[in-house]
C-alpha cells in the first residue's frame, strides 16, 4: 500500500458543510513519523449484511451481468485519517484493447446505510468490473462508516479519493484523465456520490470535482419532513438519525446536518449532470427521487430520472436495460 498524506475534500469543504467536514478531514502522513504511535487499522464492514446492500440470492440487478478477466489493482491506500483508519480502494482496468493514454474514470460508492458493506464483495466488485468492460477505469471506494464516524466523515474520503485518483502520479500510473472523473453510487452511496457532486465548487475537473454522477436508490432529502412526506420507514428514519447523529428520527428536523447532508441543498448551475435511478415500490420512497430530480431541474442542474418498475433496490435495480442506460449517460458527460 501507499500513503498519501494530504488533506482531501477541497471541493466539499467549498461550502456550507466545510467548518465540521474541515475538523474531520484531517490526515495524518505516516503515522510512525508524527511520534503517536496510532494503530493503523482498515475498515471493516459490519455483520453478514456487509455481503450486499442487494437482499437475498435472486439473481437480478447487477447479478444478470457476467464480469469477463480484467485486471484489479486491490486494496490500494488512499489515505490515512487521524484515527489510524486505512482508507482504500480498489481499480479495476477497462480491456487491453480499449487500451488509451488517458480514459475517464468512475469512482464507485458503494451502499450499506452508511453503517455496513464493503467495495469488494461480490456485488459491487461486478459494479467495479461492469464499469470497466465499459471502458472507464473504476475505483471501487470504502470510507469510514457508523457508528464509529458520522458525518460528514464519509462524503470527505469519497471526496479524497477522487482527489487521489486526480493526482499525477494515480492519472499517470492507471492512464485517467484528471478532466474526465465522475461517480456512481447506490442507495447511501448514491446519496454520497451526489453530495459529491453538487457541493463542491469550481471547474469540475479540479480537486474532489466530478464531471457527471450517477446514483441509483439514494435517500437523497434527508430531513425530518421531507422523509415524513415522502412516506418513510420508521427503519429509514432511524438510519438517517444514525447517520447524522440525530437519533431519535424525531429530532432530524432540528438537526442542521439533514441540509447539508443533502446533496440538493447546494445544487446550482455550475455543477455536473445527474442520472438518478429508481424503483417504483423499494425501501427508499421514490418520492425522494422524484423530487431530488425536480429540485436539479429548478437550480439548472442536467438531468436524467429512470423510474423502474418492482421493488429492487440500488443495483437490485442495475439489470441489461438500466446498464445500459446509465452507461450511455457517462460517455455522453464524460467524452
Amino acid at each position: 500500500m501507499t500513503s498519501t498524506p494530504t488533506t482531501g475534500g477541497s471541493g466539499i469543504r467549498a461550502r456550507r458543510i466545510a467548518p465540521a467536514a474541515a475538523a474531520l478531514a484531517a490526515i495524518i502522513g505516516v503515522v510512525a513519523l508524527s511520534g503517536f504511535h496510532t494503530q493503523l487499522r482498515e475498515i471493516e464492514p459490519a455483520g453478514s449484511d456487509a455481503s450486499s446492500e442487494v437482499a437475498g440470492a435472486e439473481i437480478v440487478g447487477i447479478r444478470t451481468f457476467t464480469a469477463p478477466q480484467l485486471e484489479v489493482h486491490a486494496d490500494l491506500e488512499y489515505g490515512t485519517r487521524a484515527d489510524g483508519t486505512l482508507l482504500t480502494l480498489d481499480v479495476c482496468m477497462p480491456p487491453a484493447d480499449v487500451f488509451a493514454a488517458e480514459r475517464p474514470a468512475v469512482v464507485s460508492i458503494h451502499g450499506g446505510s452508511w453503517a455496513r458493506g464493503d467495495k469488494a464483495n461480490a456485488d459491487w466488485r461486478n459494479v467495479c468490473l461492469w464499469l470497466a468492460s465499459e471502458g472507464f477505469v473504476a475505483a471501487s471506494v470504502n470510507y469510514r462508516l457508523v457508528p464509529e464516524a458520522r458525518f460528514p466523515a464519509a462524503i470527505e474520503d469519497v471526496a479524497l479519493a477522487v482527489e487521489w485518483l486526480r493526482d499525477p502520479e494515480q492519472a499517470e500510473r492507471f492512464g485517467i484523465d484528471p478532466a474526465r472523473i465522475a461517480a456512481f453510487g447506490g442507495s447511501a452511496g448514491g446519496n454520497l456520490a451526489a453530495l459529491l457532486a453538487l457541493a463542491g465548487q469550481g471547474p469540475l475537473d479540479e480537486g474532489s470535482r466530478v464531471a457527471a454522477v450517477a446514483e441509483l436508490s439514494a435517500p437523497v432529502g434527508l430531513s425530518g419532513s421531507e422523509l415524513t412526506a415522502d412516506g418513510a420507514s420508521p427503519w429509514l428514519l432511524e438510519v438517517v438519525g444514525e447517520y447524522l447523529a440525530c437519533a431519535p428520527a424525531a429530532s432530524i428536523d432540528e438537526c442542521p446536518q439533514a441540509a447539508d447532508a443533502s446533496p440538493a441543498t447546494f445544487a446550482d448551475p455550475s455543477d455536473p449532470p445527474v442520472f438518478i435511478g429508481h424503483a417504483e415500490r423499494e425501501v427508499v420512497p421514490v418520492a425522494q427521487s422524484r423530487r431530488f430530480a425536480a429540485q436539479l431541474t429548478a437550480a439548472g442542474v442536467s438531468t436524467e430520472l429512470a423510474i423502474v418498475t418492482g421493488t429492487e433496490h440500488s443495483i437490485g435495480i442495475l439489470d441489461e436495460t438500466l446498464r445500459a442506460r446509465v452507461a450511455a449517460f457517462l460517455r455522453t458527460h464524460l467524452g
